[in-house]
């Protein structure tokens, strides 16, 4: 048990006014060093080595003066000596230590003065021994007051996962797997945790197995049993003639160790990987971070990209701050000078109740944790002030730390569909739950640790979608659900998965075409009817863009009055690990009544950093405006032209050229030049590239026969098409001269169906009937530059951005539901139409400035051409104009005004959603 910060300082005070006088005329270091210790508690020979030899850069020997491994090295010069050069020498020391071993810190000193290297934070202290007193907190790692600097991509974590997943290896190799395996891994994980940070003494298990083991391993899975026994047998019911090396683990309970489990085995190889754990500082692992990585490991293929499956602190916090913890930090504020009601806000604080339905191994519910405690610290600290406590009388007091936590675990709930991860998470409340405690020990001078473990979280292995959440918590009870379900595609969902979707939202129309996720909207959106119980996840941004919009959002509208209190609009979610796949992201926050505080929080940049923006409401399209839901429509709401697909050649390729292949077919076949058309297709239209195609609409019968090259083709597309498994294909096989779509109108604008959200502006083109647009285009025939200029306008943009669906974060521009439904402006005056297409024109002549430069190039935003992007500014403007005389400073001024306009258009078609409101909070 660590000394009381007190009892440190009486300790440090003595050594820097009375011990330290003798060490310092004998320039003795070892006594000296082994007093210095001792204030802190720590028997020093138990941890560290005197005069550790290793071997330097020049290959001579180098002797230093204390190594404990992993955590501090020591250099000690005589009194007046340069510091600097000992500084250097100790460096030089670092390179012939094992990686595994390299201290975080390092102590210079002359007996008088001392440097603190960290080197983890960066961070030097330097002071004399007579100050030493007052940096006392600098050593509390001696103690055993760890401080924590967490680290996200830190190398520790992922060696340490490594090493556990080499144990995983081996294990399920010699035959030891399932329950069992996962199990004896997760024991492991909580040993090694709890050897640095005070469960148990300072390198207790390493001792043990280091002293009670033979280095062959043969015994080591038999003494590992009787450790798993004795951790879960309290000390009065051990035998009395217990190894007393056995003896001193304390008693853990918490039905971690409960269960036997079945006999392991270890090898030499094995041992030394458990020893090589040992020696790893575990204390600096962050239980929300090494978890997923953890879990990530029992998996060989996740484990070549270690560290791209946890969720980053940063992104967690993007939903537990408005969740809750924003408004549990205003309330603070508002009470704290008042001691009844700062007490009756403690109480409340330590009786919130939270579920993560698809907790993984926890993260959510540890980092919400955390946070729970490190402002409960904030209370205790606030009322002791006001009970004219101070902080310093509190500790020599020694007062009751149990009695002023009142925050645990057991406020935590979690569903998760894979047993590992629970049992994961389940230890890792634990674990952050002591790491809280050796924050209130170190605040307030006392040693707390809860155990024996009396409480936990309660972690439910199941399938959230078939649960019924109020077995797991009763919604009377339940504060917030909150979490990050699993991001699964509708078209990559296995069938199951794609009926447990339909089932729960009662077989509406179009629900097989939701993604996973929506499970969990429509699930919770059920839990919560006629409560005060808020909601917040994180999803694929699929379900508040596209055609799913209108299908989840109806029901949750609609059916379960559910409003949105706040969002982030799309945001890249990832990590910083390499290579790791990122994925496109909104979080929602929602309830079953009103409230007046909503915020959409907007992000310029979708790599960057939101900033909060007060709405009024906010619709499923996570815009401020009013509740209307966009459904796909056959036909345009305003009076412009249709919009069609591009042609799709149906061909297996046999129709198109690059080109040099249609260079070569010329040569082959003269006659068949007239038939060849260009075909535009999105990637050559962006990259000004060129692509080619046979166009056979009208050709003679006679003429087709004299072209052997052209025949073999034709004959090419017909057995494609006939060998295809779908009928629809098929039946396209009796006109093998033609593509399967055969639009050619005079004239057309070329929108891409896919494009970069990188881009400014989506880039659309005109072509007339001697080009050919392929099916990754969309177009509209005999279009005017009128409209080319309201389709290539900022306005256009802003309604694409937020109803447009997404093929990962570029836009996937839909007819029916994009086009089809856009508010054109209305009624414009023929000026305004005149400067549109005046603006429009010098749009495509600012292009034509640039013949050597693709539309990629030219709409790229680090290359897009001055002239260009000024020409568009004043394009912008005239379609703005068109639309009403005051400016548009924003995007989002432009959605409100969009849906207004997009009401008004539509008044006749569908009534506006008007659900009823629960009253505000």
């Amino acid at each position: 048990m660590p000394l009381s910060w007190n009892e440190i300082k009486d300790r440090a005070l003595s050594f820097s006014k009375e011990w330290a006088d003798t060490f310092i005329e004998d320039a003795d270091a070892k006594p000296f060093l082994d007093a210095f210790f001792y204030v802190f508690g720590v028997t020093r020979k138990k941890i560290a080595t005197f005069e550790h030899k290793v071997k330097k850069l020049d290959h001579h020997d180098g002797y230093i003066d204390l190594l404990w491994k992993g955590t501090l090295l020591v250099e000690m010069k005589s009194k007046g000596k340069n510091l600097d050069k000992a500084y250097q020498q100790a460096k030089e020391y670092l390179q012939g230590i094992k990686q595994h071993e390299l201290p975080q810190y390092i102590l210079i000193s002359d007996f008088q003065h001392f440097r603190l290297y960290d080197y983890e934070t960066g961070d030097m202290h330097s002071f004399t021994l007579g100050d030493f007193v007052n940096h006392i907190q600098h050593f509390g790692f001696i103690a055993g007051y760890i401080k924590r600097v967490f680290k996200e991509q830190d190398p520790v974590n992922i060696k340490a996962a490594n090493l556990m997943g080499k144990l995983h290896d081996r294990l399920k190799e010699i035959g030891y797997t399932g329950h069992a395996l996962e199990l004896y891994l997760v024991r492991l994980l909580f040993c090694l945790f709890a050897e640095d940070t005070t469960i148990f003494e300072k390198d207790l298990l390493f001792d043990f197995i280091t002293d009670r083991t033979a280095e062959d391993g043969s015994d080591l899975a038999a003494r590992l049993s009787e450790l798993f026994y004795v951790l879960n047998t309290p000390e009065e019911k051990r035998l009395k003639n217990i190894d007393n090396q056995l003896n001193q683990f304390p008693y853990v309970n918490g039905k971690l160790f409960e269960e036997t489990l079945p006999p392991a085995s270890f090898d030499t190889a094995m041992r030394n990987t458990l020893l090589e754990c040992c020696s790893l500082n575990w204390g600096s692992i962050s239980p929300a971070i090494f978890g997923s990585m953890f879990q990530s490991v029992m998996n060989p293929t996740e484990r070549r990209n270690l560290g791209a499956h946890y969720t980053s602190e940063k992104n967690i916090l993007k939903i537990i701050k408005p969740l809750f913890l924003d408004e549990l930090l205003k309330e603070f504020e508002v009470v704290k000078s008042n001691k009844n009601k700062l007490a009756e806000f403690h109480k409340k604080l330590s009786e919130l109740k939270f579920l993560d339905p698809a907790c993984g191994c926890g993260n959510f519910l540890i980092i919400s944790y955390r946070e729970l405690r490190l402002l409960e610290i904030e209370i205790i600290r606030q009322r002791l002030k006001l009970e004219g406590i101070r902080q310093e009388v509190a500790r020599e007091a020694q007062m009751n730390v149990n009695y002023l936590v009142q925050c645990d675990v057991d406020m935590m709930y979690g569903i998760e569909y894979e047993e590992f991860p629970a049992q994961i998470a389940q230890v890792a409340m634990w674990l952050m739950d002591h790491q809280m405690n050796m924050a209130i020990s170190q605040e307030f001078g006392q040693y707390f640790v809860r155990l024996p473990l009396k409480k936990s979280a309660k972690i439910v292995h199941a399938d959230a979608l078939q649960t019924d959440w109020g077995t797991v918590v009763s919604k009377t009870d339940l504060s917030y659900i909150l979490g990050n379900p699993p991001f699964i595609g509708s078209k990559i969902m296995k069938q199951s998965q794609r009926d447990e979707i339909v089932k729960l939202l009662d077989n509406v129309d179009g629900s097989g075409t939701l993604d996973y996720v929506t499970g969990w909207y429509i699930k919770a959106a059920k839990y919560i009817q006629d409560t005060t119980i808020k909601v917040a996840f994180v999803s694929t941004n699929s379900i508040v863009q596209g055609e799913q919009t209108s299908i989840l959002w109806g029901q949750m509208l609609n059916k379960y009055n559910i409003t949105i209190h706040f969002a982030h609009r799309t945001f890249k979610w990832r990590n910083e690990a390499k290579g790791n796949a990122a994925v496109y992201c909104v979080i929602i926050g929602l309830a079953n009544f009103e409230t007046n505080n909503k915020y959409i929080y907007e992000y310029d940049d979708i790599k960057g950093d939101a900033h909060e923006i007060k709405a009024k409401n906010i619709n499923p399209y996570l815009v401020d405006a009013k509740n209307i839901l966009i459904e796909k429509k056959s036909n345009p709401i305003c009076n412009v032209p249709k919009m069609n697909f591009g042609n799709m050649p149906l061909d297996g390729g046999n129709l198109l050229f690059s080109d040099a292949e249609k260079d070569e077919f010329i040569l082959k076949e003269p006659d068949a030049e007239k038939y060849i058309k260009p075909l535009i297709s999105a990637y050559e239209f962006l990259n000004g590239e060129k692509r080619w195609c046979l166009w056979l609409l009208n050709a003679e019968p006679s003429e087709l026969k004299k072209m052997p090259e052209v025949l073999k083709r034709v004959e090419l597309v017909k057995k494609f098409r006939l060998n295809s498994v779908a009928p629809s294909t098929q039946k396209f096989a009796a006109t093998p001269t033609l593509f399967r779509d055969r639009n050619q109108p005079e004239t057309f604008i070329v929108i891409p169906r896919v494009s970069s959200e990188n881009r400014p502006y989506i880039p659309i083109g005109f072509f007339d009937k001697n080009s050919i647009v392929s099916d990754t285009c969309m177009s509209i025939p005999n279009a005017i530059p009128y409209q080319f200029g309201i389709l290539t306008s900022t306005m256009h943009m802003a309604w694409v951005k937020s109803i447009c669906g997404r093929l990962k974060s570029d836009f996937r521009y839909s007819k029916d539901i994009v086009y089809n439904n856009y508010p054109w402006p209305l009624n414009p005056t023929d000026k305004q139409k005149q400067a549109i297409e005046n603006a429009a024109q010098n749009v495509l002549d600012a292009r034509a400035l640039f013949p050597n430069s693709s539309l990629a190039d030219l709409y790229h935003p680090l290359t897009m051409p001055p002239v260009l992007a000024k020409a568009h500014q004043a394009l912008d403007k005239a379609v703005d104009l068109a639309y009403r005389p005051q400016p548009f400073t924003t995007d989002a001024n432009r959605m409100e005004f969009l849906f207004a306009l997009y009401e008004q258009y539509t008044a006749d078609l569908f009534a506006v959603l008007k659900p009823k409101k629960k009253k505000l909070t």
